[in-house]
């Protein structure tokens, strides 16, 4: 899984307990993922369809540094699955990881739409000589 992304965990980020606040956190992944499929799907018509499970292992602070975590997992006719884990950037440690989150590519009508794509790419291989 590769770590592209990361965050600053500041006051506004936290949660009446000190700790990063959840929907924050989520609200990061989701735009996080959402660009991956993008790329990855070569249309920027995608939907977030479902999330699953959202396992949070620790916490993060104020000062803490993240970084997300996301991969590709499986690709449908017109969706692409990806996983995430999110870890404190200087400790590795894990805070957050979901095995499931599907968007589906739309065609200009809104409308589910095949995308044609059946693994990762890579941005390096688009920009070959």
């Amino acid at each position: 899984m590769n770590f592209h992304t990361r965050k600053w965990v500041k006051p506004e980020d936290l949660n009446p307990n000190g700790t990063l606040f959840g929907g924050s956190l989520l609200k990061w992944i989701d735009e996080e993922a959402a660009i991956y499929a993008i790329i990855q799907l070569g249309s920027q018509r995608v939907v977030t369809k479902l999330i699953s499970e959202i396992n949070f292992v620790s916490s993060a602070r104020q000062s803490d540094i993240i970084e997300l975590g996301i991969t590709a997992s499986e690709f449908g006719r017109t969706s692409v699955t990806l996983r995430c884990e999110v870890r404190n950037k200087i400790t590795r440690k894990s805070i957050l990881t979901i095995d499931k989150m599907v968007f589906v590519n739309l065609d200009e009508n809104g409308q589910p739409a095949p995308h044609g794509k059946t693994e990762i790419s890579y941005i390096k291989d688009q920009f070959k000589d």
